[in-house]
């Protein structure tokens, strides 16, 4: 077998899948697929990002009360018993 049959086997195999391929709708429905799971993908990183953007809030006001002064912190808690 020399090189020129070499090359133009391998034409044939690629040729041959390719029309597989087409025939079966395999890369379409794998396109697909892959898009619907990039929607789900995204909806899920925005649901993500909400949450971790609540928790960041909620850890900035622990953080807020761990560090203020006693003083401070219960004179907060009066002035909401006095509402």
């Amino acid at each position: 077998m020399n090189q020129y049959e070499f090359i133009l086997g391998i034409i044939f195999i690629v040729m041959v899948t390719s029309i597989f391929k087409a025939r079966y709708g395999y890369g379409h429905r794998r396109r697909r697929e892959l898009n619907d799971g990039d929607t789900q993908n995204a909806i899920e990183n925005a649901r993500l990002r909400d949450e971790v953007k609540e928790l960041k809030e909620r850890l900035h006001v622990l953080e807020r009360i761990a560090t203020d002064k006693e003083s401070s912190l219960g004179r907060q808690i009066d002035e909401l018993r006095d509402r």
